[in-house]
């Protein structure tokens, strides 16, 4: 404190201490990829797709590499990123308007405390509310679009520009939230071509082989039931449009892999503008997926069912109230989509409301090597509706664990049981076996107490 002097009585007085200025409301970006597994980063050991911004973001901050969704499924996925819900809550079983009121998502919830909140790109949860964002701007389905002029923008690019757009216009005096969620690179499923990336990406993989998974396998294909195995089964259809040649899987994955670049780059210009408007330090940036994708595994493509490779997804964090001692590490617990909506309210200091089922995940990178309390969740319920009929895409329920998972197909009255210390790549159903009754019964009881939980 700095003395004055008291021309009263020529003595030195202490100056009262100021009052703290309050701390400025952290600015959120959410960066959403769509159909991008976990692995589909070079940091995560993936050999081939080139995600040096990405790999970047998560060597300065923190990343978790064992994130899951609670339904692999873009629409209902990004419900439950929206609500904090299971899909049995916010009720949105395919690509429908969540029942959740708006008011309870953190969007909602952001705007309605102050926040300028905007979002750009895919949608796909219902008709798009653009009157509930300041700044709304939702398209997907393809990835080239025709502008008023009459000609094409890819999908990737605007994104770019309607980011870009949305932080230089932005009110200065307000915090503000943007998610940026890409329709890349998911397939245009219209289109032969299905993956269509920018003609200035098709250099990249070029002149590389794209190892083939190791489960893409007859053997993995017929360790399946038999309803996904069938050909009416839309996993093995588009398998068949995407993986079923040598070549056609080469052509596929080289573009798909061009499609995650581009993104990787636009994700590299968002952090690179925020760094030139001085606010990096200011805003929480995530990178999530909204569900996981079969690459020709087990013969299937897209997603929908339990594997892993269909439920896990990468999850990176800056946050600038992370301390130096959690830059760079890594998580393996089970963090949810369910849980992005409590953890961003958390942030800016607002209450979740109650109707929300995830969990504040940030004292896992806070505080790393704290024991969070109530301790971190150990298991959790992963659910799919039908979409057209069980024969297309069939419902199913599992309990997801790190050492047992169990799935039960209820049109099918079918049960799938893996261990996943012995078999983490889910090929002996243990479910008819004698020797394993009790845990089975143990995971059908688990399964109800989880459903019901989740309504």
């Amino acid at each position: 404190m700095k003395p004055i002097l008291c021309l009263a009585c020529l003595c030195l007085t202490p100056l009262l201490a100021a009052e703290p200025a309050p701390k400025k409301p952290l600015n959120i970006v959410f960066l959403l990829a769509d159909d991008w597994r976990f692995d589909t980063l070079g940091i995560a050991g993936n050999p081939v797709v080139k995600t040096p911004n990405l790999d970047k973001l998560a060597r300065e901050n923190f990343r978790f590499t064992h994130a899951c969704v609670t339904s692999a499924i873009c629409g209902v996925s990004r419900s439950s990123f929206l609500s904090g819900q299971w899909m049995s809550r916010h009720g949105n079983r395919s690509f429908d308007a969540m029942k959740t009121p708006w008011a309870q998502s953190y969007p909602g919830l952001l705007r309605a405390n102050g926040y300028y909140t905007g979002h750009v790109g895919k949608w796909h949860s219902g008709t798009f509310p653009k009157q509930e964002f300041d700044f709304g701007r939702a398209y997907s389905g393809a990835h080239w679009i025709k502008r008023e002029d009459g000609s094409e923008i890819h999908v990737t690019r605007k994104n770019e520009e309607d980011a870009l757009e949305f932080l230089a216009t932005r009110p200065k005096d307000k915090p503000f939230l943007l998610n940026l969620w890409f329709f890349a690179p998911h397939a245009e499923d219209e289109h032969p071509d299905q993956y269509r990336p920018q003609p200035a990406s098709m250099s990249l993989y070029q002149d590389m082989e794209i190892p083939i998974p190791p489960l893409a396998s007859e053997t993995a294909l017929r360790n399946l039931p038999e309803f996904l195995q069938a050909a009416e089964n839309e996993s093995r259809i588009r398998y068949h449009w995407r993986f079923d040649t040598p070549e056609k899987y080469q052509r596929m994955m080289k573009n798909y892999y061009r499609l995650c670049t581009e993104v990787d780059a636009v994700c590299g210009r968002i952090l690179r503008e925020l760094e030139a408007q001085g606010i990096l330090d200011e805003t929480i940036v995530v990178f999530s997926g909204d569900n996981g994708y079969y690459h020709g595994d087990r013969g299937l493509a897209d997603k929908w069912y339990s594997h892993e490779e269909s439920i896990r997804v990468p999850l990176i964090v800056h946050d600038p109230r992370m301390p130096q001692s959690s830059l760079g590490r890594t998580n393996d617990d089970f963090v949810l989509n369910v849980d992005l909506a409590p953890t961003l309210l958390a942030a800016a200091g607002i209450a979740a409301p109650e109707s929300m089922q995830g969990r504040d995940f940030a004292p896992l990178y806070l505080a790393p090597d704290r024991e969070p309390s109530p301790p971190w969740r150990t298991e959790f319920l992963h659910e799919h509706g039908t979409i057209s009929n069980k024969n297309r895409i069939p419902s199913s329920d599992s309990v997801v664990r790190r050492d047992f998972k169990y799935t039960f197909w209820p049109e099918w009255d079918h049960e799938d049981l893996y261990d996943l210390h012995h078999d983490p790549l889910e090929q002996h159903n243990l479910a008819r076996g004698p020797e394993h009754a009790d845990t089975l019964a143990a995971m059908r009881k688990q399964l109800q107490t989880l459903k019901s939980a989740a309504k």
